[in-house]
């Protein structure tokens, strides 16, 4: 309740999602996620490609799963603007690495990188929007 409060105060472009739209489309990203970022793992750990190729996706959900406790524990909108760039440039960074070795991985990101930059830019802008002066 309090995050919710949290974010409702502050104040946001008139193109933001309703709070209900992001529930349901986290839920779908993070079947995507679940199941592609699976199979690179399990990719990984039978030697298909290096380090390298896997360590992007590890970062890329360090970085996504931070950026709640971050935002709405930390309430730091500065904090969750480097956060979410961080996000969205790893998986760029992974979803290059993986395609010439599981090119349905890049393919089936495409929402979650979309999303992402969509969440970049919203986030950007709310950040900017209630800094302190």
């Amino acid at each position: 309740m309090e995050t919710s409060n949290y974010y409702l105060k502050l104040k946001k472009p008139s193109r933001a999602p309703s709070v209900w739209l992001f529930g349901p489309a986290w839920i779908g990203l993070y079947i995507i996620i679940f199941t592609s970022f699976g199979y690179v793992i399990y990719l990984y750990f039978r030697n298909i490609f290096p380090l390298v190729v896997f360590l992007p996706f590890i970062l890329n959900l360090i970085f996504n799963f931070a950026f709640t406790p971050i935002q709405f524990r930390l309430k730091n909108n500065w904090l969750a603007s480097v956060d979410i760039v961080l996000t969205v440039g790893t998986l760029l960074w992974a979803l290059y690495s993986i395609y010439p070795y599981a090119s349905w991985v890049s393919f089936v990101n495409i929402p979650y990188a979309l999303w992402g930059i969509f969440a970049t830019i919203l986030q950007l802008t709310i950040t900017l929007a209630n800094r302190k002066n």
